[in-house]
């Protein structure tokens, strides 16, 4: 897989990367030695990208890829995030950016992961209560320090990136992009390109349903919490389910699958992009990393634009868009 730079501070990633999250929560039930196996294959297959956060499980995520990558630590690039807090029993605690808390997530994020510094580190989710200077000068006191190499920001708006990258470089900003979330082009983008910073699409996939396996509420499995977000819900459900039809057909004309297409279209929207679909089964992995080595021309990326307009998919992302910052 070629490889791609996030920002301009020498951070250099895989293409496409691995979301961890669903091998521990929210997408059903995991299995964690099929998880390692997946996280292994990942690496073999040149995907090197791990992401993950301190509340998925909660806080087991970071264990079961620490457990993955303690024999082959040197041969991955190490992505995780903080800000978004819970307690043990996985009650949702809001969001906190203070430097105090800043520097005990990331101690406790570097025990849990088994290792000595973080390549990436992201603010999950932005405390409106605490200043982002002050929060980005926390997290380049942890560079300074030896803990984290980059910086990165999530979910978080034009004008919060602005003010973030004054303080310290900001090497990633992390949001939701995919055909069917596309709200990122029109400020997001522009923004991050003008700072020189890299663009990390979560969900690339619209959490699964591009790829066409989920077109009714009874094909998620138990403990799955897809069926919380409002895009997979009655009326907006059977409306999006027209999306996936086209992008179905568009890659049926290509010899590909859905899935791969619109992987693929993420790809093709620039160098400086780097998507991060998550999965826990292997064959679903081989699939997605087949995706990079799809090139699609101008006239195809045009023709999905133009089939998936922005604003065409119904139902917001969140059933709560207050964490959002925008």
């Amino acid at each position: 897989m070629e490889k791609r730079s996030l920002g301009r501070q020498g951070l250099v990633v895989s293409a496409m990367g691995l979301g961890c999250m669903g091998m521990s929560e929210f997408y059903g039930h995991g299995d964690d030695a099929e998880s390692i196996k997946v996280i292994h294959r990942a690496i073999e297959l040149g995907c090197f990208f791990l992401d993950t956060a301190d509340i998925y499980g909660p806080h087991t995520n970071e264990v079961l890829v620490g457990r993955a990558i303690a024999d082959r630590r040197d041969r991955v690039v190490l992505a995780t995030k903080f800000g978004n807090v819970r307690d043990a029993n996985g009650k949702w605690m809001g969001q906190n950016g203070k430097p105090e808390y800043v520097r005990q997530a990331c101690d406790a994020s570097l025990k849990r992961l088994g290792v000595d510094h973080i390549d990436l580190y992201y603010q999950h989710r932005v405390d409106k209560d605490t200043p982002i200077e002050d929060t980005v000068g926390a997290m380049a006191e942890l560079v300074k320090a030896g803990k984290v190499r980059y910086l990165g920001l999530s979910e978080a708006a034009p004008a919060t990136i602005r003010r973030a990258h004054k303080v310290h470089p900001i090497s990633a900003l992390q949001t939701e992009f995919s055909l069917w979330s596309r709200a990122a082009e029109s400020e997001i983008l522009p923004t991050v390109r003008e700072l020189g910073i890299g663009f990390v699409p979560y969900s690339p996939l619209g959490r699964g349903f591009l790829t066409g396996a989920y077109r009714s509420a009874e094909a998620f499995g138990p403990g799955d919490y897809r069926p919380n977000h409002p895009r997979f819900q009655g009326e907006n459900l059977a409306a999006n389910l027209a999306i996936v039809e086209k992008v179905e057909a568009m890659a049926k004309a290509k010899g590909t699958t859905a899935g791969q297409l619109a992987l693929a279209w993420v790809l093709a929207k620039g160098n400086d992009i780097v998507p991060i679909p998550g999965t826990k089964r292997l064959q679903y992995l081989e699939q997605n990393v087949a995706s990079a080595a799809i090139k699609l021309s101008a006239a195809d990326v045009q023709a999905l634009d133009e089939a998936v307009p922005d604003g065409v998919t119904r139902g917001d992302r969140y059933a709560d868009m207050s964490t959002v910052n925008r």
